[in-house]
């Protein structure tokens, strides 16, 4: 039997591969888990009470549109209309099995073998692998000293092979939120050039502000360049329930729906049948949620603030923190295996976001309260003792 190549080629998830580390794990105390982000409380009542009604309805398992459930893509277009203080229609929504269907959807009506994509540094590392698994080429833009990407510098990037800019606004790992002037300025670069721009705002009710994330979507014509991702996931606490949205053009969407009745038909009604529940009845509590992990970052840009054990802070948001390690002669792999096995504080590797190693690593810090936020920085404390003092003022972009 004989694998894809382009398969074999990558590395499995850096989910799996940090979660292994712990095989070899000497528990000393309790684990901090800032790995892999998922809400860690359950969904709002009002949504389980609706999930427990569906699923004692005689159709709870059937097949639903293609597209998605009516009343979920109408709820969510007119969410997106006046969050963004814009023009969303149902007929521009596609929910998807999770935000990361959604980007393999959407790329794949776009871009094929041979194609280029540009992906922002650091990138979220499952939209790398699946264009590198399916022969397209990334191509990396470097951020600005502040992690914060360029139009000019991504316009040097683009030929005529280039399908799409995608931009993840929180960052997923930076935790870097674009501001939209920003976000703006690529979309105007995306239209002269004829190509899309990808924006995953999978954390965008984390952004700490109710102004727009953006006002692409006031624009008549947004959808002949702009697709936005979304996910109910982190907003809604429903990870497992797999559901997300792709908004684009009612073009867009048509192929995106032969792609999506190849790999799924339709993503799991109850699933959508809780995100639909949480648009529409769980306002206050979505706003608490948010309000809370906003507390969570400040705490945690707080405990970093006098780099402990070395290790520095470099951005900050959503539900993530960007930090760097104070040892220069190190492979950051090694790093963090010595902080999962030596420290009991599990996070992911800058390597798994960038194609090279620049010292790096993201730190889940919406997993834990404060109580562990103080921990972790004990822990760093500790990990750094004796080990490159030096190392933090060392360059970005070593």
């Amino acid at each position: 039997m004989r694998l894809n190549p382009l398969v074999c080629q990558e590395t499995d998830s850096p989910i799996g591969i940090a979660y292994d580390l712990l095989d070899d794990r000497v528990a000393e105390r309790a684990l901090l888990d800032l790995a892999q982000a998922a809400p860690q409380y359950p969904p709002a009542p009002e949504v389980v009470a609706h999930i427990g009604a569906v699923a004692q309805d005689d159709h709870s398992a059937d097949y639903v549109e293609l597209a998605g459930l009516p009343k979920l893509r109408k709820a969510f277009a007119d969410e997106l209309g006046e969050a963004y203080r814009g023009a969303v229609q149902a007929d521009n929504v596609v929910v998807t099995a999770g935000c990361n269907q959604a980007f393999c959807l959407a790329v794949s009506a776009l871009a094929g073998a041979g194609d280029e994509v540009v992906l922002a540094l650091p990138y979220y590392f499952n939209h790398n692998m699946w264009l590198r698994m399916n022969g397209i080429r990334p191509r990396y833009l470097e951020p600005g000293p502040d992690l914060v990407p360029t139009p000019a510098a991504c316009e040097a990037l683009l030929n005529d092979r280039v399908r799409a800019i995608v931009l993840v606004t929180p960052g997923n790992p930076s935790g870097v939120v674009l501001a939209p002037e920003v976000i703006a300025d690529f979309a105007q670069l995306a239209r002269r050039h004829g190509i899309a721009l990808i924006l995953d705002e999978t954390y965008r009710t984390f952004r700490g502000s109710e102004e727009p994330a953006h006002r692409l979507f006031s624009a008549r014509d947004w959808a002949g360049s702009v697709i936005s991702l979304h996910s109910f996931a982190k907003d809604l606490a429903l990870p497992g329930h797999r559901v997300g949205a792709v908004a684009g053009s009612p073009e867009l969407n048509r192929h995106i729906m032969k792609l999506l009745d190849c790999v799924a038909i339709c993503a799991p009604r109850v699933g959508q049948e809780a995100a639909w529940a949480g648009l529409t009845k769980a306002a206050d509590w979505r706003a608490r949620r948010a309000a809370e992990v906003a507390v969570k970052k400040g705490l945690f840009e707080a405990a970093m603030a006098d780099r402990p054990g070395g290790f520095e802070l470099l951005s900050c948001g959503g539900f993530f923190g960007w930090v760097r390690h104070p040892f220069a002669e190190r492979a950051t792999d090694d790093v963090v295996r010595d902080l999962a096995q030596g420290h009991d504080t599990l996070v992911i590797p800058g390597t798994a976001f960038r194609p090279d190693d620049r010292g790096t690593f993201r730190v889940s810090f919406s997993n834990v309260d404060e109580a562990g936020i103080a921990e972790l920085a004990l822990r760093l404390t500790a990990a750094g003792t004796g080990h490159g003092a030096g190392r933090a003022d060392a360059s970005l972009s070593r």
